[in-house]
């Protein structure tokens, strides 16, 4: 049996089930053999991280901080118990990854309370947080101390501008800090064609968790905190968490890259497209129903299962809702044109059989 290294996967071979199943970009991996050589200080005192945070702070203004860990779960994770005491609770929405996709870790891990509410489109409200923020003062209810809101949000929609500033200030007038899930803030921000600062730091979020491995990192994310004043002990959570990394700048050299001039934005823009393309080829067949607007890069269908069935056998994606036949297909920055069509021909040809 052979024990070298060897490729084991078809390189030209795609598919629409998740950004994570994404490759590394080439201008990652270029930043990643630039960090490579020589010693340099352990866990985060090496001069990568150090410049990391002036690039995150031309991002996020001049206050921000930035604590890079392995992956969004413990970044979520770290940057909630930032916010919170020991009786904190986050108010989230049903759908949002901290409540569905992290295998109890806010609870488990940070030891905190979430309070869900219902939504039609994944988004958060004023009046809908007002629906678990109460009881302050009771002994016997997990106390509401965080609003944490995703964008984009699990079901592929954009929160405007407006709309997560009215949310910090409603947080704020009760007292509660405001988390941003930011594992697709690149997509974000190029759908409303803002920078990413219009809707964190500028409107009020207090930490944020920044996104890179879905956007063309090879791992690696980061806490970046917004507004000093309102986290402490963020070293000391990191390490707690599981989340310091020795050799650090091999993450920082990732954001650095992704963030020092438009990487960020042009794979954003380009997964984003690709989705737009997409949602345009299905929306044409008979029988398939767009179920979201599709603002970002995923694209929610209901089709009949068992042409869903059929097609995950000559594409990759998941399904959102079996019982119901509702599906996700995720487009990436490496998507292609020829991707697209392929898939929406194989759909029509499913659909027809």
């Amino acid at each position: 049996m052979r024990t070298d290294a060897r490729r084991h996967h078809d390189p030209e071979v795609r598919g629409f089930a998740s950004d994570n199943y994404a490759g590394t970009h080439p201008e990652i991996l270029a930043a990643l053999a630039l960090a490579d050589g020589g010693h340099q200080v352990s866990y985060g005192e090496d001069d990568y991280t150090a410049h990391l945070q002036f690039v995150m702070r031309s991002h996020f203004g001049p206050h921000a901080q930035a604590f890079p860990v392995f992956n969004g779960t413990g970044s979520n994770v770290v940057a909630l118990q930032a916010l919170t005491d020991r009786w904190g609770a986050v108010i989230c929405a049903e759908s949002a990854h901290i409540n569905v996709d992290e295998c109890g870790a806010p609870e488990r891990v940070g030891g905190l309370k979430l309070l869900t509410v219902p939504t039609e489109d994944g988004k958060l409200t004023p009046e809908l947080i007002d629906r678990q923020a109460w009881g302050w003062d009771d002994e016997h209810r997990a106390m509401p101390q965080v609003v944490s809101i995703a964008q984009n949000t699990e079901l592929g929609t954009v929160y405007t501008v407006d709309e997560i500033r009215a949310i910090c200030d409603h947080a704020h007038e009760r007292g509660m800090k405001v988390h941003l899930d930011g594992a697709r803030i690149a997509n974000a921000a190029a759908s409303l064609d803002v920078p990413m600062r219009a809707f964190t730091n500028a409107v009020g979020v207090d930490i944020l968790s920044f996104g890179g491995t879905k956007n063309g990192m090879l791992f690696g994310e980061a806490v970046v905190v917004l507004d000093p004043d309102a986290v402490g002990a963020m070293k000391h959570l990191r390490k707690l968490s599981m989340q310091l990394a020795s050799k650090m700048r091999f993450i920082s050299v990732q954001l650095e890259a992704l963030l020092a001039r438009d990487l960020w934005l042009r794979n954003a823009r380009h997964a984003n497209t690709m989705a737009q393309r997409l949602a345009d080829g299905v929306r044409a067949v008979d029988g398939v129903k767009i179920l979201h607007p599709v603002e970002a890069n995923a694209v929610f269908a209901r089709l009949p299962h068992e042409v869903s069935e059929r097609l995950q056998k000559r594409y990759r994606f998941y399904f959102w809702d079996e019982a119901a036949g509702d599906v996700r297909w995720m487009c990436s920055f490496d998507t292609t044109e020829e991707d697209v069509d392929g898939f929406v021909t194989a759909l029509k040809e499913e659909m027809g059989r």
